[in-house]
C-alpha cells in the first residue's frame, strides 16, 4: 500500500511583523513586550513570540509610551498629541479584539510628546513635549498635577526619583522629577513641596550643567543618591544627589543647602542614545550605555571603566547596513529577569543575560520581503531551524520550537537564494555581492547560530540560484559540490572539501575554487536543482526554457574534475521559468513559470507529460510531496496549492498571504511546509490529513447514532427529545418533517395546543437562547417557500405566543455571545458589543414580506372559494329544475 495523499494542512504558527519603529516597553516581570508597527501597538509574549493582543489606534503614529511598574496600565501618546490610557490584560491568552482605551485625552500637549515615564508607585505619569513643557498626570483620575515650563527646547529625557528606605518607617520620602532638554541642561523638580501650589511654570530646585549636547537618558538609583546622564556628546555624567553639607566660610557657620555635584565624567566614545543604572541588591554603582556602535557596554560608575560588552562589533558595514541602521535607539533594564534589552534602528530587539553575559533571545521586528527559505538541522534535531533570505544582506535563522532568531552577517549586499545539504547541516547562500557562502553551526557554548565556513567568488553578476549536492554524508564534515547560477548567464561548479558540520569559533572561512563554468542560458538564471543521485542538474531561466545537464564529477590523486554535459531542453512555457525541482521517486522534472502553470517533464525524452493550471499569477516555487505523488506550488497570487500528480487536480489551497509567495520549504518528513512572502509574513503549515479524517469519521459515527436516536424518539412519540436532537444535529429537513407529522396528528385536530402537541409547546417555551435563534432561522427559510410556509407559520405563531419579545431579544444576545466566544473574543473586553438587535432586525425584516404574501394568497383563495360555492349553488338549482321537467315529461307520456 502506497503513501496516503495529503489533503489538508492547518496553520500552526506565523511570524508576522513585530516592530518597525517607535518606542518599546517591557512589563516588570520581563515576560511581555510592547512594540509599535506604525500606528498599531502590539503586546507580545517574549518566550514564544506569540502576539497576545493589539490596542485600538487613532490612525496616528505612536510617539511615546510607558508601562506602569505594576503592569496594570499602558499609556501612549500619538502624533495627534493625544494621551490614550489602556488596561493591560492580566493573562497571556490571545485576544482577537483590539483593546479599547479606558481614557482618551484629546489634546494632552500642544506639541508632540517624545518622552514619557511613570513613577515607581504607578500613580503618576510625566510627559515632555517638543515645546519644552513637562506635565505630570494622575494616571487613574486623568488630571494634571504639575506643569513645568522653561525648558530650552524639546524635552529629551525624564525620570522620577522616589527613594525608599525600608529601615525608615516614619519618614516620607520626597518625590522628585528630573528632566533634560536640548539646551543640554538637566533640571530637578521637587513634586512634594509644590503639590499644593497648583501654579504653572514652577521653578526647578537645581539646574545641572555639564553636557555640551542633548542628554538622551537619565536614571536615578533606588536610594536617590546617584544620577547618571548620557548624551550625544559621547559622555556619561555621574552626579551625587546627596553630597555632604558644607559650611559657608564667610557666613556665620550656617549650613548651605546641598545641591547635586558632578563626581565623574565617563567618556563613552560613541553617541549615547540610552543609559541607565543596573539596580542590584549589592549596591554597586554599575550602569549601561548603548549608542551608534550597536553594542551595550556595562560600566563601573566609580572607576569609569568598561566591565564587559554585550553584542558584537564584528558585523560588517555594507551598503544597506550602515552605521545609522546598526545603532541602538533604546536599552531597557529588567530587574526581575536580570537582563538588558537593546532596541536597534534596524528593527532588531536583543535580550542579554547579565548573569551569563550572553545573548539569550533575539526578536526580529521586521523581515521585509522574504525571497527564499530553507530548513536546517542541528546536531541533535532534524529541521530544528529555518533560514530566510530577505531584502537584506543578513540571513535570518529562526528556531522552529521557540521562534528565537539569529542574524548571519557576511554578505555585503542583498541575499537572493538559499539551499541546504541533504541532512540539513550545511547552508549555502548567494547574493548580489557576486559571492556564494557556505555556513555551518557554531560550536560556541550557551549560544547558537551559524558561522561562515567557506566563500565562492568568481561570478561577475548577482547569484540568483544555487544548489548543493544531495548525497548524505556521515562523519563530522561535508564534502561535495555546489552549483551557482548568475545573471551573467553562466553556471559554475564549486568543489567543497571537508566543511565541518560544527564550525569552530575563530576559524577563518575557506576559499573554494571553481571546477567548471558553463554558458547555460540566453537570459538570467532563476533556479537550479540537483537530482537525488547527484547525476543530473536542472536549470530554469528567463529565456522560458529549462535545461537538464549531466554532472561529471571525479576525484583522484591529481585533483578533482567537474563538467556539465547538456542532455536536453524542456521547452513549452510562455514566460520565464522561476522554479525547477527533480522528483525523488521517478525520472520527472517539475517546473513553475510566469505563465501561471506548473509543468511535469519526462526526463527520457524531455517532453511535457502534465500541466497544472489554477494559479492566477506567476508560479514562483515548486516542491514534490508524498514520494512524488503530489506537488506543492506557490505563486504571485499569494496562494499555495497542493496538487495530485495523477489527476492533475488541486487537492487543497493554503491562503495566509497577501503578496507574492517567494519562499517555499518542505521539511524532510514532509509534514511541515513553510511559506514566506513579500508581505513579510512567514507561515508554518502542518499536515492535518490524518487528524481531519479521524475527526470526520468520529463526527460521522456520532451522526449515525444521533439519527438512530431521532428515529426512535419519533417512533415513540417523544417529540421533545426529537426536536432538541434535530436542532443539535442542525438538520432542518428532519425538523420540518417532524412538525408536519405533529400537525397531521389527531391531537392537532382537537386544537388544544398551539403546535398540535402539548409536549412540543413546552419544548418551544423552554428552548435555550441559541437553540431558539436557530429554530427561528429555520422558520425564516421555511417561510420563504409556499409549500413549507404553513408549518413555518404554525411554529412562528407558537413562538410568539409562548415567548415574549424581551426573551427573544435576550436569546439573540446569547447567540451573538456564543459566536464571539467561538471566534476567540474574551467576554468583558472593552469595545465588544454583545447586542443581537441587528440580527433580530434582519430576521423580522425577512419574515414580514413573505408572511404578508402568504396572507394575501390565503385571502385570494378565500375569495375564490366563495365564487366556487356560488357556482356550485347555481349549478345545484339548475339541476333540480331539470329533474322536475323530466318528471313532468314522463308523467305526460
Amino acid at each position: 500500500m502506497g503513501p496516503s495523499l495529503k489533503t489538508s494542512f492547518k496553520k500552526t504558527r506565523s511570524i508576522a511583523p513585530l516592530y518597525t519603529s517607535g518606542p518599546v516597553a517591557v512589563t516588570t516581570d520581563g515576560q511581555r513586550i510592547i512594540t509599535c508597527i506604525g500606528d498599531q501597538i502590539l503586546l507580545t509574549e517574549i518566550a514564544s513570540g506569540t502576539e497576545i493582543c493589539r490596542f485600538q489606534s487613532d490612525s496616528e503614529d505612536i510617539t511615546s509610551l510607558s508601562v506602569t511598574p505594576s503592569s496594570s496600565h499602558l499609556l501612549a501618546f500619538t502624533a495627534a498629541n493625544a494621551l490614550r490610557v489602556f488596561e493591560l490584560p492580566g493573562s497571556n491568552v490571545p485576544i482577537n479584539a483590539p483593546i479599547r482605551p479606558i481614557r482618551i485625552i484629546a489634546r494632552a500637549h500642544d506639541a508632540p510628546v517624545h518622552v514619557c515615564t511613570t513613577d515607581p508607585t504607578s500613580t503618576y505619569l510625566a510627559s515632555g513635549s517638543a515645546d519644552g513643557v513637562v506635565k505630570v498626570w494622575d494616571i487613574v483620575k486623568g488630571y494634571i498635577t504639575h506643569i513645568f515650563k522653561g525648558h530650552g527646547g524639546i524635552v529629551s529625557a525624564l525620570v522620577f526619583s522616589f527613594p525608599h528606605d525600608p529601615s525608615s518607617v516614619l519618614t516620607t520620602p520626597a518625590m522628585k522629577l528630573f528632566t533634560a532638554s536640548v539646551d543640554t541642561r538637566i533640571r530637578m523638580f521637587d513634586l512634594s513641596s509644590t503639590m499644593t501650589k497648583g501654579a504653572g511654570g514652577l521653578k526647578p530646585e537645581a539646574v545641572l550643567e555639564g553636557h555640551v549636547s542633548v542628554p538622551r537618558s537619565l536614571d536615578v538609583s533606588d536610594d536617590g543618591k546617584w544620577l547618571i546622564s548620557g548624551g550625544r556628546d559621547s559622555v556619561v555624567l555621574v552626579w551625587d544627589l546627596q553630597p555632604a553639607s558644607q559650611t559657608d566660610i564667610k557666613g556665620k557657620g550656617k549650613a548651605k543647602q546641598t545641591r547635586p555635584q558632578l563626581v565623574r565624567t565617563v567618556p563613552a566614545l560613541e553617541r549615547v542614545e540610552a543609559a541607565g543604572l543596573i539596580k542590584t541588591s549589592e549596591g554597586a554603582l554599575t550602569f549601561f550605555t548603548g549608542g551608534d556602535k550597536g553594542m551595550v557596554k556595562v560600566w563601573d560608575g566609580r572607576t569609569g571603566k568598561v566591565l564587559y560588552t554585550l553584542g558584537s562589533e564584528g558585523r560588517p558595514v555594507t551598503q544597506d547596513d550602515d552605521e545609522e541602521q546598526r545603532q541602538i535607539v533604546d536599552v531597557i533594564f529588567n530587574a526581575d529577569t536580570s537582563s538588558l534589552i537593546s532596541v536597534h534602528a534596524d528593527q532588531n530587539i536583543m535580550f542579554y543575560s547579565l548573569a551569563t553575559q550572553q545573548l539569550t533571545r533575539h526578536l526580529i521586528g521586521f523581515n521585509d520581503e522574504i525571497v527564499d527559505a530553507s530548513f536546517l538541522s542541528s546536531p541533535t534535531s532534524t529541521d530544528s531551524h529555518v533560514a530566510f533570505a530577505t531584502n537584506s544582506s543578513l540571513i535570518r535563522v529562526y528556531s522552529v520550537s521557540t521562534a528565537d532568531a539569529r542574524l548571519l552577517a557576511g554578505h555585503s549586499d542583498i541575499v537572493l537564494c538559499l539551499d541546504t545539504s541533504a541532512g540539513g547541516r550545511i547552508l549555502a547562500s548567494g547574493g548580489k555581492d557576486h559571492t556564494a557562502r557556505i555556513w555551518s553551526m557554531k560550536d560556541s557554548l550557551g549560544d547558537w547560530g551559524l558561522a561562515c565556513s567557506g566563500i565562492c567568488e568568481g561570478h561577475t553578476e548577482s547569484i540568483g540560484a544555487l544548489a548543493l549536492s544531495r548525497q548524505h554524508h556521515t562523519g563530522d564534515s561535508f564534502s561535495g559540490f555546489v552549483f551557482t547560477g548568475s545573471q551573467d548567464r553562466t553556471i559554475k561548479m564549486w568543489e567543497l572539501v571537508d566543511i565541518p558540520f560544527t564550525h569552530s569559533v575563530g576559524t577563518p572561512p575557506k576559499q573554494f575554487k571553481s571546477l567548471c563554468t558553463q554558458k547555460a542560458h540566453d537570459k538570467d538564471i532563476n533556479t537550479l536543482d540537483v537530482a537525488q543521485n547527484d547525476k543530473l542538474l536542472a536549470s530554469g531561466s528567463q529565456d522560458r526554457s529549462a535545461k537538464v545537464f549531466e554532472i561529471v564529477y571525479t576525484t583522484g590523486k591529481s585533483g578533482s574534475r567537474g563538467e556539465l554535459k547538456l542532455l536536453g531542453t524542456c521547452k513549452g512555457h510562455k514566460r520565464g521559468v522561476w522554479s525547477v525541482k527533480f522528483s525523488k521517486a521517478e525520472r520527472l522534472l517539475a517546473t513553475g513559470s510566469g505563465d501561471k502553470t506548473v509543468k511535469l517533464w519526462n526526463l527520457e525524452d524531455f517532453s511535457c507529460v502534465k500541466t497544472f493550471e489554477g494559479h492566477t499569477n506567476s508560479v514562483l516555487r515548486v516542491e514534490f510531496l508524498t514520494n512524488g505523488l503530489q506537488l506543492v506550488s506557490s505563486a504571485s497570487d499569494g496562494l499555495v496549492k497542493v496538487w495530485n500528480v495523477q489527476s492533475e487536480e488541486c487537492t487543497t489551497t493554503l491562503d495566509n498571504h497577501e503578496d507574492k509567495v517567494w519562499a517555499l520549504a518542505v521539511s524532510q518528513d514532509e509534514t511541515t511546509v513553510v511559506t514566506g512572502a513579500a508581505d513579510s509574513i512567514v507561515t508554518f503549515w502542518e499536515d492535518s490529513t490524518t487528524e481531519e479524517q479521524i475527526e470526520k469519521e468520529t463526527k460521522r459515527a456520532e451522526l449515525v447514532l444521533k439519527e438512530q436516536d431521532f428515529v426512535n424518539y419519533v417512533a415513540l412519540n417523544q417529540f421533545q427529545q426529537a426536536i432538541q436532537l434535530a436542532l443539535d444535529m442542525q438538520q432542518p429537513g428532519r425538523l420540518l418533517n417532524l412538525f408536519k407529522t405533529i400537525a397531521a396528528s389527531e391531537e392537532a385536530k382537537s386544537g388544544l395546543s398551539l403546535t398540535g402537541n402539548a409536549a412540543v409547546d413546552e419544548v418551544i417555551r423552554t428552548l435555550p437562547g441559541p437553540e431558539l435563534v436557530k429554530l427561528l432561522r429555520y422558520v425564516k427559510e421555511w417561510n420563504a417557500n409556499a409549500k413549507t410556509s404553513p408549518v413555518a407559520q404554525v411554529v412562528l405563531y407558537a413562538i410568539m405566543k409562548l415567548r415574549d419579545a424581551g426573551m427573544v431579544m435576550k436569546a439573540f444576545g446569547e447567540e451573538v455571545l456564543d459566536s464571539q466566544l467561538s471566534r476567540g473574543f474574551v467576554p468583558g473586553v472593552k469595545g465588544e458589543q454583545l447586542s443581537g438587535s441587528t440580527a433580530l432586525k434582519e430576521l423580522v425584516e425577512a419574515l414580514i414580506p413573505y408572511t404578508e404574501r402568504h396572507l394575501a394568497r390565503m385571502n385570494r383563495l378565500l375569495q375564490e372559494s366563495y365564487m366556487v360555492d356560488y357556482i356550485l349553488s347555481e349549478m345545484d338549482d339548475g339541476m333540480v329544475q331539470l329533474e322536475d321537467d323530466e318528471s313532468m315529461d314522463v308523467s305526460l307520456i
